[in-house]
């Protein structure tokens, strides 16, 4: 679950207010409060992979202390489904990077966010 809550403060951080995300697409019908998303049926049309020391050093602290609060068991368990998405492990491979650099991940309006570590 604080994986989830830190890729959403994550997610925060770094895009900015949701006006970034709607701006990319066209805005929703109905009001997201009384159609909230589903989860299970989420479909990544797109991937990003951001690099921690490529954020600006506020966010990077920020970014780092919820790094440190993640247990080992939720970072393994984040990497193990990042391995399980094809799609994800080969735009990191693409990069010249493999899960055990993932840090945290948001998935939002098809885009898949992927935070890498490489130092």
């Amino acid at each position: 679950m604080r994986i989830f809550t830190a890729s959403v403060i994550i997610a925060a951080l770094f895009l900015g207010t949701p006006a970034f995300v709607q701006a990319q697409g066209a805005a929703p019908s109905q009001p997201e409060a009384q159609t909230p998303p589903d989860q299970s049926s989420a479909v990544i049309r797109s991937i990003q992979i951001v690099d921690v020391k490529d954020l600006k050093p506020a966010v990077r602290s920020k970014v780092n202390d919820i790094i440190s609060q993640t247990s080992d068991e939720e970072m393994q368990s984040l990497r193990s489904s990042i391995d399980a998405t094809p799609e994800a492990a080969a735009a990191l491979k693409a990069k010249g990077l493999n899960s055990s650099h993932v840090v945290a991940i948001n998935l939002a309006d098809g885009v898949l966010t992927i935070f890498a570590k490489t130092a």
